[in-house]
């Protein structure tokens, strides 16, 4: 369950300790990527909250995600329409969802736990 959130930390702290500087063209490409790989984490989250959790489903859909935002992006590009908007909205309202369900399932889980000190009566 933790090793989406362990790879997205691994992947800040290489990310921004990386000497890499990438050019500006590639800002638009880089941003849907990133949106895309955080849909899949959370995905991924959620799915072992819910002890639905499969990591072939996880790895293939996080570069499946990856791949297809990245191709949608250039083909809206290359035909003038701003693709990425569309994108950028999808990918976001499908974060958003995933981390209010992972917000739920947190809660129910801390309101359910056994409490101690109390007694039954």
């Amino acid at each position: 369950m933790w090793l989406p959130l362990l790879g997205l930390a691994l992947g800040i702290v290489i990310g921004m300790s990386s000497p890499i500087i990438l050019p500006v063209g590639y800002a638009n490409y880089m941003a849907i990527a990133i949106l895309a790989a955080l849909d899949s984490v959370f995905g991924g989250l959620r799915a072992g909250l819910e002890e639905k959790y499969d990591n072939t489903v996880f790895i293939s859909g996080f570069f499946l995600n990856i791949v297809a935002a990245t191709l949608l992006t250039y083909l809206g590009t290359k035909l003038g329409v701003d693709l990425i908007l569309g994108a950028t909205v999808a990918f976001s309202i499908r974060i958003f969802t995933n981390l209010g369900i992972i917000r739920r399932h947190l809660l129910d889980r801390w309101r359910n736990r056994p409490s101690k000190g109390k007694s039954a009566v």
